[in-house]
């Protein structure tokens, strides 16, 4: 089966639209589901340009399918979450100069008045740095703070490199 989401960017009249909406509705949970999965990944990988279009997918589906819970409670607030990661991703796309869009991005999250771990998301793309920002930034809790920043230099290193220089150590005379 194609991807739903692929069906739903393909409409392109009202006829069509009302044709998803039923194929959608009759497919149910795993239906929707695939729906969403499609969504989502969209709204990580446009780009500049596409954002206007993107504001119009979020609108359409949401006049098609109004109570998404219907088909999952877990789903109740879905397109309010699409919309904040699409205003925050916005914002990073405004901020975030395409010639320097390039190279390893990271995000940070971390509230520095609890003793709960740093997070971390390293090796990712700019896209995929901009959704993450987005997708995290749109449920922040309180004193937590969220960073996508650009790598400029790494060192890296594995565990596994310690433990054969130990061996090699442990094996000259």
């Amino acid at each position: 089966m194609t991807n739903p989401f692929v069906k739903f960017e393909q409409a392109a009249s009202e006829d069509e639209l009302q044709q998803f909406q039923q194929m959608i509705v009759e497919g149910g949970f795993t239906a929707f589901r695939r729906f969403l999965d499609g969504f989502r990944i969209k709204l990580k990988e446009y780009v500049d340009e596409e954002y206007a279009e993107m504001s119009d997918r979020i609108a359409a589906a949401k006049r098609l399918f109004p109570e998404p819970a219907r088909f999952s409670p877990s789903w109740a607030h879905i397109w309010d979450e699409f919309e904040a990661i699409h205003t925050y991703k916005r914002t990073v796309l405004e901020t975030i100069a395409t010639e320097n869009r390039d190279g390893e991005w990271q995000i940070l999250i971390d509230n520095p008045y609890t003793n709960a771990d740093l997070v971390c998301y390293p090796s990712l793309t700019f896209l995929e740095g901009a959704y993450m920002y987005a997708y995290f930034r749109a449920d922040l809790k309180q004193n937590e703070f969220i960073r996508l920043q650009k790598i400029e230099t790494v060192i890296l290193a594995f565990g596994s490199e310690h433990v054969k220089e130990q061996e090699r150590q442990s094996k000259e005379p």
